[in-house]
């Protein structure tokens, strides 16, 4: 019974949000929208872009699995990857792409769960920090001319955040920091301590890794700039007046930062309200008649439509990804068990 109400809230929470979005957009806007000529080429090169960026992700991902010697093949890289995130928008239990991912590499390498576990972790916050290292880059070389108080707090809020990674990354670096008594007491802290030690798992197998570490980071970085080039695509084929391109490279990524947040499934509501909100503070000239919801809205249906390739997978080895979802479920439940 918990299992359906959380997935019931799992769903409409997001929903909720997206009906009060479309809410507070007003008729005359969307009327507008509706009669103007929307140029379909410029929309196809968006999908287009997406679509790359995506698949990039996946060989990222190939490239974190083959570098600690877990067989893994590229095709095997894209079957998981759709397969993943198709479970991003539909999973209804507590397992995403990324814990399926895991664990179908788990199920096939039994007795290498750490090594399958942190190949997922890794991608994860590598991809998280080159978020921030493109958001902040666009600031910095935009040059925002006399920001509001709230565009200024969020520009700081990203250095800062950007400054935090980066010492990190240079502390986890350091020989024996994630081995010892410090480390030790952190991944004993009640609550957080197992993702800490999960975390710090993860960099150990990794440490040795830094030219692969630095590929993917350039990798990621690639690919959260062309996120942002299509969602900029999208805004110039619907609306006349939009955000630039360099506008487009601050607010992607930040927005791209709310919805990766564990709230909503694939960031379902809490993305398109973060380029609504976005749309009105960053640029200097203002967003135009462009509205951030409606173009955050028309590049999720280009996402959802990436995700259902997905189904073909999940139908020619349903069994399997069955077999490895009931497998997750139960470590979730019981993770002491799983370990």
């Amino acid at each position: 019974m918990k299992r359906y109400l959380l997935a019931f809230l799992k769903f409409s929470i997001p929903l909720g949000i997206i009906i009060w979005l479309l809410a507070s957009v007003e008729p005359d806007q969307l009327a507008a929208l509706r009669g103007r000529p929307k140029n379909w080429g410029l929309l196809g090169a968006a999908f287009g872009i997406s679509f790359t960026a995506i698949c990039i992700t996946f060989l990222r991902w190939y490239l974190l699995v083959r570098t600690i010697d877990l067989p893994f093949r590229v095709r095997d890289a894209f079957r998981l990857g759709f397969l993943a995130y198709l479970l991003n928008f539909i999973s209804v239990g507590a397992v995403g792409g990324d814990l399926f991912k895991a664990f179908f590499i788990a199920h096939e390498q039994p007795g290498r769960r750490a090594e399958a576990v942190a190949t997922v972790v890794v991608d994860r916050m590598i991809g998280l920090y080159a978020l921030l290292l493109v958001t902040s880059a666009a600031i910095y070389f935009s040059d925002i001319a006399n920001p509001t108080p709230a565009l200024a707090t969020i520009c700081t809020m990203t250095y800062v955040a950007t400054a935090i990674g980066g010492l990190g990354i240079v502390m986890v670096l350091i020989p024996g920091f994630t081995r010892g008594s410090l480390s030790d007491w952190l991944a004993g802290l009640p609550r957080i301590g197992g993702l800490i030690e999960q975390l710090l798992t993860s960099v150990r197998i990794y440490s040795n890794k830094r030219l692969v570490m630095g590929a993917i980071l350039a990798m990621s970085m690639v690919i959260h700039s062309m996120f942002a080039l299509a969602l900029y695509l999208i805004a110039i084929a619907l609306f006349e007046t939009t955000p630039s391109l360099a506008d487009h490279l601050i607010i992607v990524p930040l927005s791209m930062v709310a919805g990766a947040l564990p709230f909503t499934p694939a960031g379902l509501g809490t993305f398109e309200y973060a380029m609504g909100e976005l749309y009105n503070y960053v640029p200097a000239q203002g967003p135009g008649d462009a509205i951030g919801i409606l173009v955050a809205m028309a590049f999720r249906l280009v996402t959802i439509a990436i995700a259902t390739i997905g189904v073909g997978f999940y139908w020619a080895c349903r069994r399997e990804v069955q077999e490895v979802m009931h497998e997750a479920e139960e470590a979730q439940l019981h993770p002491a068990e799983a370990t």
